[in-house]
């Protein structure tokens, strides 16, 4: 093989590993960030002044996350591509975030109840993405981990609240967990970037931590008298960039400045 053969075949096959990084990045990041939009959107309206700080603050744990991941995969793309681009100028199927997060606040049980069932897939996945052999996403893990243990505290106290609460907080937070119940088996889905990020030992295995996630849920779920909701179908297809109804009106608001006033700076 020539000294040009080879170094092309080099250049290809670093190119190749950070797309595929850069898609793995994807999907975490846009979860973190869709989340945090639709939190953000509470801001004010919380049932309380304490809820409703807590909500908001959640949300900026969030946006923070979000802003390590995307710096990093604007540092792989390379070129003049930031942060700002990667958050606010790629179309709704350039999004690879769960269908879960992108629902919307129907009522504060749904609220509550979409942050529950996130929060405890989260705190699985940070605890392994610590281990990465990825010093940058081993990095973000560790100092994210501390604050999505506080989030999930914070949405596990309110699911007991409510469910063993008075008959009509246990009648919303139920059937919020009975409609967002669907949207849990995605969370465990396997794209190719996450299988390749796995095999270069990069990446976590969502797929192994099915097992404990339902035992953890089903534990609380049953310490707060709520029933576990027996459906045999669930809907996916965000990971793919395939979303709800509800992902082109939130995209509407989030990149409404930056697509309104191109290159603006603060």
């Amino acid at each position: 093989m020539s000294t040009i053969e080879s170094s092309s075949r080099m250049k290809t096959n670093t190119t190749d590993i950070s797309e595929v990084l850069i898609q793995y990045i994807y999907g975490i990041a846009d979860n973190a960030l869709i989340l945090g939009q639709r939190l953000s959107e509470l801001c004010g309206h919380g049932p309380n002044l304490e809820t409703d700080i807590a909500g908001t603050n959640i949300a900026l744990d969030l946006l923070g996350q979000t802003r390590g991941y995307y710096q990093y995969a604007a540092q792989l793309k390379g070129g003049d591509t930031t942060e700002d681009d990667i958050a606010y100028l790629r179309t709704e199927r350039e999004y690879k975030n769960v269908l879960l997060v992108e629902q919307p606040n129907k009522h504060f049980g749904y609220v509550i109840a979409r942050q529950f069932l996130y929060d405890m897939f989260h705190v699985m996945l940070l605890e392994k993405l610590q281990n990465s052999q990825d010093p940058t996403l081993a990095a973000i893990a560790k100092k994210g981990i501390k604050e999505v243990r506080y989030h999930q505290r914070f949405s596990s106290d309110w699911i007991k609240r409510l469910g063993d609460g008075t008959p009509e907080s246990h009648e919303k937070i139920q059937e919020a967990i009975n409609t967002l119940w669907t949207y849990t088996d995605e969370l465990f889905h396997m794209t190719e970037a996450d299988k390749k990020a796995v095999d270069m030992g990069v990446g976590v295995d969502a797929s192994a931590l099915k097992g404990e996630y339902y035992t953890r849920v089903r534990e609380l779920l049953d310490a707060s008298t709520l029933e576990v909701p027996e459906m045999k179908w669930f809907q996916k297809g965000g990971k793919q960039g395939i979303h709800t109804e509800h992902m082109g009106y939130l995209l509407a608001d989030l990149q409404y400045m930056q697509r309104t006033y191109p290159g603006m700076k603060w």
